[in-house]
């Protein structure tokens, strides 16, 4: 069973580090935690109607949290960094952000 592409791709992460590699055409997404590569670059494709090069992803383990004398922990998750290829044009949701 396919997934639909936005179930794979869930957000984009904005942070300074992240809008600094869009000049590089690297965009950065939170995805979720079972799809692979493969996936995810035919996500993005479909979305965003760009080429991608290739995607890097890494699992962020969950941060350890207090609330007064409780403690738990943060859900973990999946990030993926996506390069797009030289003569793909940009993703038009992240222009607005710079």
């Amino acid at each position: 069973m396919s997934k639909l592409a936005q179930d794979i791709i869930l957000k984009p992460i904005i942070t300074e580090a992240s809008m600094e590699n869009q000049a590089y055409k690297k965009y950065t997404f939170k995805v979720a935690k079972d799809a692979n590569k493969i996936e995810i670059a035919k996500a993005v494709e479909e979305l965003f109607d760009v080429k991608v090069a290739k995607v890097n992803t890494l699992s962020v383990r969950g941060k350890l949290r207090r609330q007064g004398r409780y403690e738990g922990y943060t859900a973990s998750w999946k990030k993926a960094i996506v390069t797009l290829t030289e003569d793909s044009k940009t993703i038009e949701f992240f222009d607005g952000m710079m």
